[in-house]
């Protein structure tokens, strides 16, 4: 596997593959686990050449010292790569990535207007700036994204086809301990507290599939309500059973016939995310 640092040493190591290549990218912010390792393994079976791009991105962090404490692991990275079989390491600086300011403004209404666009101003905005240098740098004929992320799956979608990328979106199946908690770079940061209690989120968002089979809506969301407050420890941010396809909420199950609940929570100081599907 070859670690890279800039465009220009990237550009090179994808022209040593030769013309033709199929050419998959795995977008990453680092401090690599079996998730990602998920979307590595499954670019490298689709794929001539899997660059894997490490890079915390900074106009996506709304909250500064989230930014500084976000985990920094590319040594154990890199050997979490070659492990799983990635060709290329992508670990630019941010100056790298953004030789100048970007400036560049993306509205993707009504996707990013609901759930984490309301909670966290600007972040859809840079995930779409890196994301967008990433393609432009890359090119890749695949891109791999974990289904975690739902909401930000929904829209590098709709950047791909806003934009007219010719690239293939491949979403990923949540990756879960044997407990049930959600893989995130974030659990590192988890104290031992924390991490007891961390695996209720999905506990209740598992026992509300049940509980929605006879009941509304807004009696689904109010039983995953009820059972973080039970909890004590962790603090509901927003829990909302949307459309999959538009993120609207929905207030019946005959809306739609893609229904999915989408959760952020906070487990002490750390803010963890997680989604479950009702319908589809």
């Amino acid at each position: 596997m070859k670690l890279v640092e800039t465009v220009a040493d990237l550009k090179c190591a994808l022209s040593s593959f030769g013309q033709g290549k199929k050419v998959g990218l795995v977008p990453t912010m680092g401090a690599l686990h079996d998730g990602h390792a998920s979307l590595v393994k499954r670019s490298v079976d689709e794929n001539d050449v899997t660059v894997v791009s490490v890079f915390v991105n900074p106009t996506q962090f709304n909250d500064k010292n989230d930014l500084k404490n976000y985990p920094r692991t590319l040594d154990a990275d890199c050997k979490l790569l070659e492990r799983f079989g990635a060709d290329i390491a992508f670990a630019p600086s941010v100056e790298e990535i953004y030789p100048e300011p970007d400036t560049r403004l993306f509205d993707f209404s009504p996707l990013d207007k609901v759930m984490e666009g309301v909670h966290r101003p600007g972040h859809f905005n840079g995930v779409a700036q890196v994301v967008s240098r990433l393609f432009d740098i890359v090119s890749p004929d695949r891109a791999y994204f974990g289904e975690k992320d739902f909401q930000q799956l929904a829209i590098i979608r709709e950047l791909v086809r806003k934009y007219d990328y010719h690239i293939e979106i491949r979403p990923c199946p949540i990756v879960r301990e044997a407990d049930g908690l959600a893989l995130s770079s974030r659990n590192t940061l988890l104290t031992k507290e924390g991490r007891q209690h961390a695996p209720a989120i999905h506990a209740a968002l598992a026992a509300s599939v049940d509980f929605a089979s006879t009941h509304t809506v807004a009696e689904t969301v109010r039983f995953v309500a009820d059972a973080m407050a039970k909890d004590g420890y962790l603090r509901l941010e927003y829990y909302e059973i949307v459309d999959g396809r538009t993120l609207q909420p929905i207030t019946d199950w005959t809306e739609t016939d893609y229904a999915v609940g989408c959760i952020a929570a906070y487990c002490g100081e750390i803010r963890l995310i997680d989604n479950i599907k009702y319908k589809g």
